[in-house]
């Protein structure tokens, strides 16, 4: 992801690095809010992450830092959309953490509207177009 693009900030910047370092990992089509920004590393050690409240700094840090991955996005879903099968969507009113390449941010948070919208449009319609903001269920 380009470092033009702008990114939202951690939503509480006092609890970036206070999270579970183990989340959901992608899916769920829908974020409501960026709870930090992490950078993996990897080493002999083992495994560990950096979190930061920002992507751009986050994304001068994974190029700063040995054996470091590009910044992934550790999101909040208030609601999210299961897929237990392709091409089954659920609508799940729970609320779960999970760890997003930071392009899928360019999606628009969740409204309101977002999930109810996804699930009436026509089966062979560009659901995901709906998610982006880009078409409606119409």
């Amino acid at each position: 992801m380009s470092s033009v693009a702008k990114l939202p900030s951690a939503i509480d910047p006092e609890l970036v690095g206070e999270y579970p370092a183990l989340a959901k990992a992608g899916g769920g089509y829908v974020w409501d809010a960026v709870l930090e920004y992490r950078v993996w590393c990897h080493s002999a050690d083992g495994d560990f992450y950096y979190a930061f409240a920002d992507y751009e700094e986050a994304l001068i840090a994974s190029k700063k830092l040995e054996n470091a991955e590009e910044p992934l996005a550790l999101i909040l879903q208030r609601e999210y959309i299961d897929e237990p099968e392709e091409g089954e969507y659920v609508h799940v009113r729970q609320e779960r953490i999970a760890e997003w390449p930071t392009e899928f941010l360019r999606r628009p948070q969740r409204t309101e509207r977002t999930i109810p919208s996804f699930l009436e449009a026509p089966p062979d319609s560009n659901r995901l177009a709906v998610l982006r903001g880009f078409a409606s269920p119409d």
